[in-house]
């Protein structure tokens, strides 16, 4: 059975480095099932994410624009219920829409901003009425009554959702009232007392109790086996957004995943003393680690010593490991409905992790490659050969380019490009790209919330941050590791000068340029 439009399949991790992959030549990871969809299409070896944060960049995935367009800024916003998506563009045109996994559009947290109040504003808070449609549909709250709860569909353009929130054993949404009706004592699988004996000390590193079948990974796993199998006689095309909440901390990989790889097979390759003229915030947070600091929240990015950070990456390879099955499994679903033949696979990530580089863990102000590019490979019927693009690219590309493969024009407004073109052969697809960082708090050293705006080509990374009179210039072709800041080099000044117009050439194509007009004046 097959059907005139292509059905399409992507996968999404949460914080994954473009280099943990096995067919990306990690020396120690193996994801043979992401290999083989890798083998059967195109991995793209420069794809970079529109802002190196979970909840900006999962919007601009979904709108194929930028968050400084989209309005979801910074973590614990939400996108608007005024934004158009493309996968409404796809309900409208006929396809059937869900998301299993997370989806992290909305905050999925009740706890409060850590962001100080600036004080009285009057009568009116804000410079934006509040959308009375932008109901709490990740709140905790709708998931705290036994049964299910009945997410408002369609949901920004899904009309099944199975949801996720949250990170590690401890997931909400539907996979947290499926876990309390499945688990049978499950409280006693969330007690912090009833950790699995281990012997590692690395911040976050936690043995769960939650065994493999019950573990939040294992949920996404079946639910998108389950809706597969729902599909197999339907003759409707097919959008489908399967999102895995690892391999982002705590770091507790489930069952065997826990020691599948030890600490001592992986190594700290780029150091703090390999970077030869440290920025201001890498300095305080060199100087905060050293002087016993402590880290400003479980989601901020730290240093750690080498014996910690080799503990992380092994409990992340294990995450990693236990997506790739659920990832083999998924395919093999696929192959047995009849639809693999008509169905474009699609793999990435949302952002990635320092996880070791400069010994920082986690993610932050500074756009180094570690957080900025994330995988992204791209399986279409229409041509399984397998092949390696350099292709610049980005998160923002991945809209305009799904809607361009099932030949459904996009809407105004979009800000991406479709990359099919320039992978068939065609002109290259940009010389440059942008990405953005905000800030909801100060921290990191940085005395307001850091305003970040890098641009990226195929030889260089410049970087301004808002009032600071320093920034960053990297040459990637002699520097890939980016470890030595040539800002205040003269002779690098003119390479400064051309990309600093460049950068402004981006920022003024932020405006957006949707609602069109209505009237000649």
């Amino acid at each position: 059975m097959t059907t005139k439009r292509p059905c399409f399949l992507v996968i999404m991790t949460d914080q994954q480095r473009a280099d943990w992959l096995g067919c990306a030549g990690h020396p120690v990871l193996r994801t043979p099932h992401l290999d083989a969809l890798a083998a059967a299409g195109t991995r793209f070896d420069n794809f970079h994410v529109a802002s190196p944060i979970c909840m900006p960049n999962r919007a601009t995935f979904m709108t194929g624009r930028y968050p400084s367009v989209h309005g979801l800024r910074y973590n614990g916003c939400r996108l608007s219920a005024s934004a158009n998506t493309f996968v409404e563009v796809l309900g409208l045109s006929g396809y059937r829409t869900a998301a299993i996994g997370k989806s992290h559009l909305q905050p999925f947290s009740d706890q409060p901003p850590k962001w100080v109040d600036d004080g009285d504003t009057g009568p009116i808070a804000e410079a934006w009425k509040p959308d009375p449609r932008d109901y709490g549909q990740e709140s905790p709250d709708r998931y705290g009554e036994a049964g299910r709860y009945d997410v408002v569909t369609p949901f920004y353009g899904f009309q099944h959702v199975d949801m996720v929130t949250g990170h590690g054993d401890r997931c909400g949404g539907h996979y947290g009232q499926w876990f309390r009706e499945t688990a049978g004592d499950w409280r006693a699988l969330h007690d912090p007392e009833n950790q699995l004996a281990h012997n590692y000390s690395c911040p976050q590193a936690y043995r769960t109790p939650v065994p493999e079948e019950l573990y939040s990974t294992a949920y996404v796993r079946d639910r998108t086996i389950d809706y597969l199998e729902t599909r197999a006689d339907d003759t409707a095309p097919f959008f489908l957004f399967v999102s895995f909440p690892d391999p982002h901390h705590p770091f507790n990989p489930p069952g065997r995943y826990w020691d599948l790889y030890s600490p001592e097979q992986f190594e700290v390759r780029l150091p703090y003393s390999a970077h030869r003229n440290p920025t201001p915030p890498l300095r305080w947070m060199h100087d905060n680690w050293q002087g016993g600091g402590g880290q400003f929240s479980p989601q901020t990015a730290t240093m750690l010593d080498e014996g910690h950070l080799r503990e992380a990456m092994a409990l992340t390879a294990g995450m990693v490991a236990c997506i790739d099955d659920a990832v083999g499994e998924i395919m093999a679903s696929l192959k047995r409905s009849g639809r693999h033949e008509e169905t474009v696979v699609c793999f990435t990530a949302d952002h990635g992790d320092y996880l070791g580089d400069f010994n920082m863990l986690l993610k932050g102000a500074m756009p180094f490659r570690s957080i900025t590019r994330v995988p992204f490979l791209w399986s279409d019927p229409a041509d399984r050969t397998g092949r390696t693009s350099d292709l610049l690219a980005s998160t923002v590309d991945l809209a305009p380019t799904i809607l361009a493969r099932a030949e459904i024009a996009p809407y105004h407004g979009m800000q991406g490009r479709n990359v099919l073109p320039a992978l068939a052969g065609g002109d290259e697809l940009r010389e440059d790209l942008l990405i953005e960082y905000n800030d909801g708090m100060a921290r990191l050293g940085f005395e307001a919330p850091a305003r970040v705006r890098a641009l990226v080509s195929r030889r260089w990374r410049y970087t301004v941050y808002l009032g600071q009179p320093w920034g960053e210039l990297y040459d990637l072709e002699s520097d890939p590791d980016e470890t030595h800041n040539l800002w205040d080099s003269a002779a690098h000044a003119s390479v400064r000068a051309d990309l600093a117009e460049r950068l402004n050439h981006h920022l003024i194509a932020q405006m957006d340029e949707s609602p069109r007009s209505t009237r000649v004046a």
